[in-house]
């Protein structure tokens, strides 16, 4: 990551969830903060600001502590908040990140052996309700050449945990309605891109910062699945106000898979 954001000269980084693992932070004074993150991203070109969205495992923790102004304090690159928005450039990209873990009905349903910190979450139908609101305002004032959407469950995965049918459900069809040309997850622990013929979002899961699953794949379209690397990676976003560019990488830095699209600009008369 640090050579690859070297060559790019990066801007920013997105971490799309499950930050820490495999159980969140247990306070701001935790250790795993610095011994998952500020010891870990030490290349000179990762030493940009950093927006993180809290994913399952985060809610196993504090995930109160995430959002402290006091982890900001201690690594100044930092940001992690349930839901927001940045605007990556006057009229070019918009990023909307949203908290996707409270829609997910078995965390609260089934937690199975875990505690989720939901203090801030309940009453859940109030919440997403709003949140919904919230993206749906975000999304229709947007004036940005391109919109990225940031969560950390699957709305389309050939991987192990699948579609979040929740956000099938809720959010996909905001991605329709508002001309979403992005939609960025985690949770698989793989890379993969799904360009659907029933929506004109590209589906693009980066999961897999750590822990790889192998072997570990349902069947999906091969018409829809433009890539699918079952292994550790990430990717790369270049954006100008007329072209995207989306590259996949292996953890040597090798392109596994490119992605690319362009829009015309228009003028104001």
């Amino acid at each position: 990551m640090g050579k690859i954001g070297e060559q790019l000269d990066i801007d920013f980084i997105i971490s799309t969830g499950d930050n820490f693992y495999d159980n969140g932070l247990t306070g701001v004074d935790d250790p795993l903060f610095h011994q998952s993150f500020t010891d870990i991203y030490t290349a000179p070109s990762l030493q940009k600001q950093w927006y993180n969205v809290l994913g399952n495992h985060d809610y196993r923790g504090n995930a109160e502590a995430q959002l402290s102004p006091i982890l900001t304090k201690m690594d100044n690159r930092w940001l992690c908040l349930r839901s927001f928005v940045l605007n990556a450039g006057p009229e070019i990209a918009e990023f909307f990140f949203v908290d996707t873990t409270p829609f997910v009905t078995k965390y609260f349903t089934d937690p199975e052996d875990h505690v989720y910190d939901w203090k801030a979450i309940l009453p859940r139908e109030k919440y997403l309700n709003n949140l919904l609101m919230e993206v749906e305002s975000a999304l229709g004032e947007s004036r940005a050449k391109w919109k990225i959407v940031v969560g950390h469950h699957a709305i389309k995965s050939a991987g192990h945990h699948g579609n979040a049918k929740e956000l099938n459900i809720h959010l996909l069809p905001l991605l329709q309605t508002y001309d979403v040309d992005l939609y960025i997850n985690g949770h698989d622990h793989c890379l993969q891109h799904i360009s659907s013929s029933d929506s004109g979002t590209q589906f693009m899961t980066s999961g897999g910062g750590s822990k790889a699953w192998r072997g570990d794949v349902r069947w999906w379209n091969p018409q829809e699945l433009k890539f699918y690397h079952d292994g550790q990676g990430f990717m790369s976003v270049e954006m100008t106000p007329t072209e995207v560019s989306i590259k996949f990488y292996d953890v040597f830095g090798n392109v596994l898979h490119n992605w690319s699209s362009s829009k015309q600009l228009s003028f104001a008369i």
